[in-house]
This record gives C-alpha cells, sequence and structure tokens, in this order.
C-alpha cells in the first residue's frame, strides 16, 4: 500500500516541480519528467532524513499486525483522495494527505494520545511558509527581474531564462525528492521498523538504505511519467500562463523555501509552495493574469485535505483492524 501511495504521488504531486518549465515550452514533457526523476533521486540521497523523522513520528503507532494494518489504511486513504482530485485536474498537497491519514489512522488505534503535537507544529510552520511566503515571494522575485532586466534586449533575456528555467526546474525536482521523497521513505522505514525488518535509533532516528531511497524515487518516476500531465496542464496552463522569467522566479522561490525547510526537518508541501510562487509571479502583471476560479478550486481542496484523510484515515483503520479480528 505503501508503494501505491509513492506512486500516486508521482502521479498527482511530483508534475507540480516540473509544471513550470513544460508550460514555457523550454523542455519537452519527455525530458521534463527524465530531468525531474534525476533530480529527485538526488534530493532524497543528499538531503538527510529530518524530514523523513518528522513525518514518521506525527503519530505513535507501536508494534504488531493492527499497527501494520493502521499504517496501510493510511496510505490507502491517501491513494482514495488524490485519485479522486487528480480526476478533475485539481492539484492536491499529498504531504497534506500522507499527515492527516496517519493522524486518523494512528488516533483509531491508540486514541488522541498518540498524536504528537511537536511534530505536527513543524507541519503548521510549513502550512504558513508554502502559502504566504510562496506568494510573496514570487511576485517580488519577478518584479525584481522585471526591474534589473527592463533595458537587457528581450532576445538575450530569452536564451537567459531558457538556461535558468533548466537550471531551476532541476532545483525544484531536487527539492521534491528532499521533501516528498524523504516524507514517503520515511513512512516505509517506519513500516519496516513496525514489522520488525529494521529498529529507529536513538532519539527515533531512521539509518535508511539506499534500496529504500531508489524505490521511492523510481516509483514517483514511473507514477510522474504515466499520468502526471493533466496537472502539469491544470498548474501550467489553465491556472497562470507564465513567461520563462517568471517560471524562473517561481521554481527558484519555490525550490529555494523548500530546501531551507528541509534543513530545519520541516515538512512543506509542494503543491501549495510551488502553486502559491506560480500564483505570485503571475500576479506581478496584473491580478487579472491569474485564473482564480482553478486557484480556488486548488485553496478548497488543499482546506478539505485534513479533515477528509483524516476521517477516512480513521475509517479505514477501524474498519480493517475489526475484518482482521473476525479472522
Amino acid at each position: 500500500m505503501i508503494c501505491a501511495s509513492i506512486f500516486v504521488n508521482g502521479w498527482t504531486d511530483s508534475p507540480n516541480a516540473i509544471a513550470t518549465v513544460i508550460s514555457t515550452r523550454v523542455l519537452s514533457p519527455k525530458i521534463a519528467v527524465i530531468l525531474g526523476a534525476v533530480f529527485n533521486f538526488l534530493g532524497v540521497i543528499f538531503m538527510g532524513t529530518a524530514v523523513a523523522a518528522t513525518t514518521a513520528s506525527i503519530v505513535e503507532i507501536s508494534t504488531g499486525m493492527e499497527a501494520l494494518i493502521t499504517l496501510g489504511a493510511a496510505q490507502l486513504s491517501i491513494v482514495i483522495w488524490a485519485v479522486s482530485a487528480w480526476r478533475y485536474g485539481i492539484p492536491t498537497s499529498e504531504s497534506h494527505a500522507l499527515i492527516a491519514g496517519l493522524m486518523g489512522a494512528g488516533i483509531s488505534l491508540n486514541g488522541p494520545e498518540a498524536f504528537n503535537w511537536a511534530s505536527f507544529q513543524k507541519v503548521l510552520y510549513g502550512l504558513v511558509i508554502s502559502t504566504l511566503v510562496g506568494f510573496v515571494l514570487g511576485f517580488l522575485a519577478t518584479r525584481l527581474i522585471e526591474i534589473i532586466c527592463r533595458n537587457i534586449n528581450r532576445r538575450k533575456t530569452e536564451g537567459f531564462f531558457s538556461v535558468g528555467q533548466v537550471i531551476s526546474a532541476s532545483l525544484m525536482a531536487f527539492s521534491h525528492g528532499a521533501q516528498d521523497g524523504q516524507k514517503f521513505m520515511g513512512i516505509f522505514y517506519l513500516a519496516l521498523t513496525v514489522g520488525g525488518v529494521y529498529t529507529l535509533g536513538e532519539g527515533g532516528g531512521m539509518d535508511i538504505p539506499v534500496w529504500i531511497m531508489l524505490l521511492c524515487s523510481l516509483l514517483m518516476a514511473v507514477g510522474t511519467s504515466v499520468g502526471g500531465y493533466r496537472i502539469i496542464k491544470s498548474m501550467g496552463i489553465d491556472m497562470v500562463r507564465l513567461e520563462k522569467y517568471q517560471g524562473f522566479a517561481a521554481e527558484v522561490v519555490a525550490s529555494g523555501s523548500m530546501i531551507a525547510a528541509t534543513l530545519f526537518g520541516i515538512p512543506l508541501s509542494t503543491t501549495n509552495t510551488k502553486a502559491t510562487a506560480m500564483m505570485g509571479s503571475g500576479a506581478s502583471k496584473g491580478i487579472g493574469s491569474v485564473n482564480w476560479s482553478i486557484a480556488k478550486d486548488m485553496i478548497i481542496a488543499w482546506i478539505l485535505t485534513f479533515p477528509a484523510c483524516l476521517i477516512l484515515g480513521y475509517s479505514f483503520a477501524a474498519f480493517f483492524r475489526f475484518i482482521y479480528k473476525l479472522f
């Protein structure tokens, strides 16, 4: 079930990282997916496990078969929610779905005391960063570029920002691996510790093997290549059409925010961060440059993610444990 949720993350969430570079026609979808897969893996490898540890400690689920069933139920809630949103081309935050599903499933097993408030506080910090900071910095970065380049020949800037977008898209994919790759490999490792295959280190530390990192990266890459284009269209074409320099600004802001948050072990939503940075960048040309009806649908989906996945996680976990006890 965890592999399915990782695949769905690549299918419905990872495309956000490469949406801009495709919509501005700097890279073809095929090349962008390959680029995203490579740098997603590098982000997983080189950015430590702080976010993985934070995500895995959101709730206490103990060990044993009931704990494994509970963890699987949380993953099922993510898959159902994400695929339902994908059906309508609405980008959702798999990070928030994962956290809410874990919370609901964990609480159904061990009650409210399973909830770890200290770890959840970091999630709230990330929500503020991804929403407010993404929009404001996206707007300011775009305006700054416009001021710097106002007297420069447009052809020269087009060439510069085409190359710049390849670099910034690589950074975006790298930061996605550092964030979402870590979250899911943390849950993967947690499942193996619950099952007795591995053990957590002192203070909940994780010594995650390379094979888990490789598997998570591969599953995300396959998911992106199979079904990510509907999300790319919603983000990069329907919501806001960006020029190359705007796409560059949005990607630099989003990836920079995500990498900084990763260093502090703060889980950040790739969808929220990238989308709000794109909205801010687009709004630099006027508030009407953003299709706010699409943005509204996305925001509603973000708001509904926490309660919906918490309820789904709780319900599935309780139901599956009931079935398990019958047999």
